[in-house]
């Protein structure tokens, strides 16, 4: 399939050159770039040239689309946040641009969870309220004049637009330009994402989906290209998805579970070895930095997958470079011995570690994703959440629409014409499935967006 695209596009390249040269040949001067013309008129009489203005128009009306379809609370009502969790964000904002960032970590708010107080900063995931603070920090350096309660009411309809951005971006390197287009298009109106971005909503969710999707982007560019530098953009978008969200556990999770799919496939490669080793180093280095996540990474069940992968991804070098010093029957026997062994190290250990309570159990909210009837048996408060509460058919075409249709068309598609990259959006695409459908919230992510993409446009040709 790579060699299918590569020689499609050679010929794309070839006929784009082939273009270009009869245009020199018969308009010398529009080519050349004379003196008295400027190459903006030179680069519109290509055709590359009108399909990038035009990418960039249905970009920009997507994320006008995004930005304009959330603003019907303050249209119809006023500049006001709504519910209870954002009030509480916007007061925390508030107290953060009106006392500094020390301050705010050391806030001890007597007002939360009266008469006992709350201490904030280490107890809230500080990444919304640092964005919004640079925001109008940032405002009023230009002297652009607003206040702190407009920046955090309209905070999430611009990152919506920035949302849709990164799902092109994802998409285009998985696919191609115009499934990217689709794809932010598909996000920019979907009402599953809206309920969670619109005017006056301050939560965690209105940027978080932004950071997910932009590390899944630089993930599949690390994958694809080996570089740390990708690698490292990656790494600084998961710590920004971290201090926001605690949905950040299913980023480390999601990207250790391509790469053990990607050696289960026979697929290692030194490209993945890069990507996946600066990641998990420097994203656990740059996750602990959290206050609200301190050790967590190293201490608790649900980061305990990535720490195997990465483990288990070293050994499979090593092995790959044993391979090519011994004999065939030598390869065999330390693979055998190796494997038995390490193998028991590490679920001993794991059972050690979790016996004694170095490793703490999985958190309630997570046994109910794998047992929909935990929760109410043993932790009714998560049960009397309703976005805690499974989706019922129904909310699957309220909130995703013609998605519904396009989903299992993309899937297919992309497992047909599968390669690294393609690996990851399907495990994306089906474990967002899974998760829609065992928790109602879960609807609300953008459950890869690009596999509808690539189905719709599939679709559309059909």
């Amino acid at each position: 399939m790579a060699e299918h695209h590569a020689a499609s596009d050679g010929k794309h390249k070839a006929s784009t050159n082939a273009g270009g040269s009869v245009h020199g040949n018969s308009r010398p001067s529009a080519a050349g770039g004379g003196g008295g013309k400027g190459g903006l008129s030179g680069g519109l009489t290509q055709p590359a040239g009108w399909q990038s203005l035009l990418s960039f128009s249905i970009l920009f009306l997507a994320c006008l689309a995004g930005f304009s379809s959330r603003l019907f609370a303050v249209i119809r009502f006023e500049s006001i946040i709504h519910e209870f969790d954002p009030w509480f964000n916007y007061r925390s904002t508030h107290h953060l641009t009106s006392n500094g960032f020390y301050e705010f970590l050391n806030w001890f708010d007597e007002r939360a969870w009266y008469p006992l107080g709350r201490i904030v900063g280490g107890t809230v995931y500080p990444g919304l309220m640092v964005t919004a603070g640079l925001i109008h920090y940032v405002l009023n350096l230009l002297h652009i004049t607003v206040h702190i309660r407009d920046v955090c009411v309209f905070l999430a309809p611009v990152f919506s637009g920035l949302t849709a951005i990164s799902t092109f971006l994802l998409t285009r390197e998985l696919w191609n330009q115009g499934a990217g287009l689709l794809a932010a298009c598909f996000i920019a109106i979907v009402p599953g994402y809206i309920s969670r971005s619109v005017a006056g909503s301050f939560d965690n969710e209105g940027i978080a989906i932004f950071a997910l999707q932009f590390t899944y982007y630089l993930w599949v560019k690390s994958v694809k290209t080996g570089s740390v530098f990708w690698t490292i953009g990656c790494c600084l978008s998961y710590f920004y998805m971290v201090s926001a969200w605690g949905g950040y556990v299913f980023i480390i999770n999601l990207i250790p579970l391509h790469v053990f799919v990607l050696l289960l496939m026979q697929r290692y490669s030194r490209r993945v070895y890069i990507a996946y080793s600066t990641f998990y180093i420097v994203g656990l280095i740059l996750s602990m930095q959290v206050p609200f996540v301190g050790f967590q990474p190293i201490r608790t069940s649900e980061h305990m997958a990535a720490a195997g992968v990465f483990a288990l991804l070293q050994a499979y070098a090593f092995l790959q470079y044993l391979k090519d010093r011994l004999t065939r029957q030598e390869f065999q026997t330390l693979f055998f011995l190796g494997v038995s062994l390490a193998a028991g190290v590490v679920f001993l250990t794991v059972i050690y570690l979790t016996y004694t309570g170095y490793i703490a159990p999985w958190s309630g909210r997570f046994y109910s994703l794998w047992d929909t009837g935990y929760a109410k048996i043993h932790i009714p408060i998560i049960a009397s959440v309703s976005e805690h509460q499974p989706t019922t058919w129904v909310s699957f075409f309220f909130d995703l629409h013609i998605l519904v249709c396009t989903f299992p068309a993309g899937l297919w598609f992309c497992i047909k014409n599968i390669n690294d990259e393609r690996v990851f959006v399907a495990l994306y695409a089906i474990s967002a499935v899974y998760f829609a459908g065992v928790m109602v919230r879960s609807n609300a992510d953008p459950d890869s967006a690009g596999v509808h993409a690539v189905g719709g446009g599939f679709l559309q040709r059909v």
